[in-house]
């Protein structure tokens, strides 16, 4: 690791002028940060501390306007808090199975949503992969095994946040901070497809941050479930995860919002699935069409086909066990 400058800034405004200025970088929780600097994957010159910025950590419920998360909340407050168990189950299930336990005490929302991938090419100094700036997705060719099966050109690379897919399947958005302008994006808008002029998985500027997620209020009859698959029982990132939420008119499908993770880039919406499911009351054999429709289009890489059968075992188990529940 190279030496550098770390700040501390007094307030939010503060730390995003500092941010403006070329080489600096925000540290939060710095699970995901740290380890890239201790291989040499990035070397800024100064970080700014945004762990002191008690404006960033709060957990809110309006009844109105849903939850409002301040983005320094940890993966362990959401996991605990009553509020979050009771009305948006999903959530806290996927920060409970996000990295470990001491992790999920450092860890952030916002860094949680913002975090690198895992893909061993970019993470090794020695290879200057696509998504580094260089001209070749080496997994592509190379070893595969956790990579994607949809949408995998040019970077094949998956998004490794548990919380993503859970969030956008509740329909949340983001509120972003920066030196010129500031507004809120749901996470569809905010999770971007890498190409050659943005090599990135987020619309989020070097001098933008997460400052707030919003998660709007349910119907009064709604359930979700979140669902990962893991080669151990901790500190994994999934192989599949789905996140499904579902609003209910008796033991109807009034809408649905079903997600992947561990697939795709981004965290993968298949709003196929949905509306095979809606207005159906959920049997075994529309479970199965719409985890068929759910994974139309992979193209699983050499070692990597399993993920098909993975995904479609876990979007079918996760709306049977919801419609199971619904008949409670």
């Amino acid at each position: 690791m190279r030496n550098f400058e770390h700040i501390t800034p007094p307030d939010l405004e503060s730390a995003v002028d500092l941010l403006s200025e070329r080489g600096t970088k925000s540290i939060a929780g710095g699970t995901d940060l740290l380890p890239e600097m201790k291989s040499r994957l990035r070397s800024p010159r100064r970080l700014v501390n945004l762990k002191a910025l008690e404006e960033l950590r709060y957990l809110k419920h309006n009844a109105r306007k849903g939850f409002q998360i301040g983005a320094l909340t940890t993966l362990a407050e959401i996991e605990s808090n009553e509020l979050i168990r009771e009305k948006i189950p999903i959530l806290a299930q996927a920060a409970s199975v996000a990295a470990s336990p001491q992790l999920r005490n450092m860890g952030t929302i916002g860094g949680n949503l913002c975090q690198s991938v895992r893909c061993w090419y970019y993470r090794a100094p020695e290879f200057k992969c696509w998504l580094k700036g260089g001209d070749t997705c080496y997994a592509i060719e190379g070893e595969n095994k956790f990579h994607a099966i949809l949408e995998s050109s040019p970077c094949c690379a998956v998004h490794p946040s548990d919380l993503a897919p859970a969030l956008m399947a509740l329909g949340a958005s983001v509120h972003i901070t920066g030196t010129d302008e500031e507004g809120t994006v749901s996470l569809e808008e905010f999770f971007v497809r890498p190409k050659a002029s943005n090599r990135q998985m987020t619309i989020l500027g070097a001098n933008e941050l997460i400052t707030e997620v919003q998660v709007p209020m349910l119907d009064g009859d709604s359930s979700g479930i979140y669902l990962k698959a893991m080669d151990r029982k901790v500190w994994a990132f999934a192989l599949v995860s789905v996140a499904v939420q579902v609003s209910w008119d008796k033991e109807r499908v009034k809408g649905a919002r079903i997600v992947l993770g561990g697939v795709a880039p981004i965290p993968w919406r298949v709003p196929a699935a949905e509306e095979i499911v809606r207005d159906q009351a959920i049997t075994e054999e529309i479970a199965t069409s719409a985890s068929e429709a759910a994974l139309e289009g992979a193209q699983p890489l050499r070692d990597n086909g399993y993920k098909i059968a993975l995904a479609k075992a876990l979007v079918k188990r996760a709306l049977m066990t919801l419609a199971e529940r619904a008949k409670k």
